[in-house]
């Protein structure tokens, strides 16, 4: 039953890479048939485990709940799909975002629970820097266009540079995982090698010294949250 249940939860994910739009496109009705006969499992194995568990502990647990809202909103949002793709009516399957609902909840899934609940305990307390991190990126954006906004600047494409304050923000986050680096500074750099000193004070700060900070945080965090767990994995 266990081996039963990680097949058909592991082929249920997987008909995102099948479904449109796909990396590797089938019918709509291969899709769907696959898609029912997972649900169809998840639902004998959910009143499998009604069958052997007391009925207002059964009802009592919300990962039992859980499952059954995701069955339901499933097969709900396939039938929807199917209509409306009848009449030519283009729309999306707003329900793949639940499916690791079943991965999660399923009783097999008790170290997957274990990681997840760590994860969950750990958001609130990494907040706090990553809204310093934040911070210091729109500080740094808004640094930026006083420095290159009023210098008529374009990039190799002949488009505006570091003129609009949120595009300024999206560049410099992607400057923090040096994805764009250093095409980025370059149009200031021809301009005057000294603003390279700004680009090379940025990288310094925030990804040198404020991701490092961040992954100490995710990680000591996360370690402790699993050791205090009970039945966890550092026990």
């Amino acid at each position: 039953m266990q081996t039963a249940t990680y097949f058909f939860i592991f082929l249920n994910l997987s008909l995102a890479l099948f479904e449109e739009p796909a990396v590797y496109p089938l019918p709509f009705l291969a899709t769907s048939l696959l898609e029912v006969l997972c649900l169809l499992v998840f639902l004998g194995r959910l009143t499998h485990f009604a069958k052997v568990t007391l009925h207002n502990v059964f009802w009592k647990d919300t990962k039992n709940i859980c499952i059954m809202v995701a069955i339901l909103l499933s097969l709900t949002d396939l039938v929807l799909y199917g209509v409306l793709r009848l009449y030519d009516v283009r729309s999306i399957r707003w329900s793949r975002i639940v499916r690791p609902i079943f991965l999660i909840n399923f009783a097999e899934s008790r170290q997957i629970r274990r990681a997840f609940r760590s994860i969950r305990n750990t958001l609130p307390e990494i907040t706090y820097v990553f809204l310093l991190f934040m911070f210091s990126l729109l500080m740094f954006s808004l640094m930026a266009l006083k420095l290159f906004g009023e210098r008529n600047l374009q990039t190799a494409e002949g488009l505006p540079y570091f003129r609009n304050y949120l595009e300024i923000v999206f560049d410099l986050y992607v400057l923090v995982t040096a994805a764009n680096s250093p095409d980025v500074m370059m149009p200031a750099f021809d301009f005057s090698s000294w603003y390279s000193l700004f680009f090379i004070a940025f990288v310094i700060v925030n990804t040198y010294i404020f991701m490092s900070l961040f992954l100490a945080v995710v990680y000591n965090n996360y370690k402790k949250h699993l050791k205090v767990m009970p039945g966890g994995a550092c026990d």
